[in-house]
């Protein structure tokens, strides 16, 4: 069984759980609080040096970091993944995107806004890059879904996983969505997905951190 180092609101995290929900996958789930310093600890380091969460282990004492790469692993052999060479391309350009220009602006604001307490006002110097680049990476896949109902393959795939994660929090930290209905009719798709669980969701067994 899988182990999922995990911290319940981190959009990143929260990646892998709805991936292992939405395929019926049995794991164990280790909740980490990185504004405690759980992902510093000697023991996590030891388990992923960059001290970061989600962290799977995928067999004894071997471990895959990064939340997209995660994604692919649970999702390899399904439909979540596309097999096709273009289409599998097209899921990873939305992946790669994800990462570039989503999460390092509404990621951001995300953690700083509504995880870090006094964080507005210790990351105002970055706050206007944030809206500015935030929305303009909005504005993408806006224009995407004008004409498409997924990210990739004509289906609902990892890309949409990895997309939704920040996208569906970006009005909890001053992201406007009323101008992008694209987006807004896209996030209720995602949301209608057989096996959708939300961020706040939690499997049975949680074990404690190490």
């Amino acid at each position: 069984m899988f182990t999922l180092y995990s911290m319940q609101r981190s959009g990143n995290s929260y990646k892998a759980r709805l991936a292992l929900a939405q395929l019926n996958i049995p794991y164990r789930l280790v909740e980490i609080d990185i504004l405690k310093g759980d992902s510093h600890t000697p023991e996590f380091l030891a388990k992923n040096p960059n001290g970061q969460v989600p962290l799977l282990e995928v067999a004894p004492a071997r471990y895959l970091a990064e939340s997209n790469a995660i994604l692919w692993y649970i999702a390899g052999g399904s439909s979540l993944a596309p097999e096709d060479r273009i289409d599998r391309a097209e899921a990873m350009q939305w992946m790669f995107f994800e990462q570039h220009s989503l999460e390092p602006n509404i990621g951001a604001a995300y953690f700083w806004l509504t995880l870090v307490k006094g964080g507005r006002e210790l990351q105002q110097h970055a706050f206007e890059d944030w809206m500015e680049e935030g929305h303009r990476a909005l504005g993408v896949m806006e224009k995407h879904l004008a004409v498409h109902d997924f990210f990739a393959a004509n289906r609902y795939t990892i890309a949409d996983i990895a997309l939704y994660a920040y996208a569906h929090v970006a009005h909890l930290c001053d992201y406007d969505l009323t101008a992008f209905p694209a987006i807004r009719a896209w996030l209720s798709r995602v949301a209608a997905q057989p096996g959708h669980v939300t961020m706040e969701h939690t499997p049975a067994a949680v074990a404690p951190a190490l």
